[in-house]
């Protein structure tokens, strides 16, 4: 069996658990596999919770939780130095809920940016630094932040420096009214019935998989395309007023390392063995939506991101 098979195999099984909301599982699995964080934004209730549980119900990776509060301090996420007197060294530091495989880190954006920044070494680095000391995070390391967007009474807006540490900024919305049906029953049969116990997917498979998606070509064609996207966000009035009337700022270099990394890897989930237009296309929204400031006309308008993004798309051709 290829290691595509058992990515698909786990897609599936996810699917049995999440109903609904196919495009959180295939996003969630594609920012697992390009080595990337990702920040899901829904209302609450949309299963975001329960489809990183799903995923770690199915892989064999420890899970941590943390809810975000205002009086969350960084060293409930990172850990601390604990004064043991009975030991040689005194001071032991206690590993915080981020030495985990899988990050939850739920309404981050209810607690300050102080203890938001606490994340960021972590999910750029791969480590944390508590006292002088410095601890390297496991191999498979990802943090999945949501955020309520319709509730904001309470809550702290994340740093653009944080914002661009996101590989992917997701949108969720409600599901079909035939998957709520299917869900309804799901809860029932859940509340009622007795669970199988699953055999646990190997982090080797998701290891493998990361080397094939390495091997993935990409052709300077598309490279320049990529370039161009980005570079349409910074310098908007090479392509049409409007767009420039829009853009305040545009996306950093990470955007464009974002966007090649999802691009090879949304080519190695649908089994190519080299990346098209559809494929940059089809990531470019989630790659870029959270990396771009809008003016304020822009907002004043209702215009929002993604219709930014579609206009991009619009003028910057795929050039031979």
């Amino acid at each position: 069996m290829s290691t595509l098979d058992k990515i698909n195999i786990l897609k599936s099984s996810m699917a049995k658990d999440v109903i609904g909301q196919d495009k959180l599982i295939e996003r969630l699995l594609l920012v697992l596999l390009s080595d990337g964080n990702i920040l899901l934004e829904s209302v609450p209730g949309l299963a975001k919770t329960r489809t990183i549980k799903a995923l770690a119900k199915q892989l064999d990776c420890a899970l941590s939780r943390i809810q975000f509060t205002p009086d969350l301090l960084p060293s409930d996420i990172t850990g601390t130095e604990i004064y043991q007197p009975e030991t040689k060294e005194k001071f032991v530091f206690q590993k915080g809920p981020i030495f985990s495989n899988l990050i939850l880190a739920d309404e981050i954006n209810r607690a300050p940016a102080k203890v938001q920044s606490a994340l960021l070494e972590a999910m750029e680095e791969r480590q944390v630094s508590v006292a002088g000391s410095t601890y390297k995070m496991d191999a498979l390391f990802m943090v999945m932040a949501t955020q309520n967007p319709v509730e904001q009474e309470g809550t702290y807006p994340l740093p653009e420096a944080q914002m661009d540490r996101f590989l992917m900024h997701v949108t969720i919305d409600y599901p079909t009214a035939a998957s709520e049906l299917l869900i309804m029953r799901l809860n029932r049969r859940e509340l009622f019935g007795t669970h199988d116990k699953l055999e646990k997917l190997s982090v080797d498979v998701i290891f493998k998989a990361r080397e094939e998606i390495a091997g993935i070509e990409i052709s300077e064609a598309m490279e320049r395309y990529i370039v161009d996207i980005v570079s349409a966000t910074r310098s908007p009035k090479n392509y049409n007023e409007t767009l420039a009337g829009w853009i305040e700022y545009g996306a950093s270099p990470r955007g464009t390392i974002a966007l090649d990394r999802a691009s090879r890897t949304q080519a190695w989930m649908q089994g190519n063995a080299f990346v098209t237009p559809d494929d940059v296309r089809s990531v470019v929204h989630d790659c870029l939506r959270h990396r771009l400031i809008l003016s304020y006309e822009a907002n004043a308008e209702g215009i929002t991101t993604d219709t930014v993004i579609d206009e991009i798309l619009r003028e910057v051709a795929v050039l031979a």
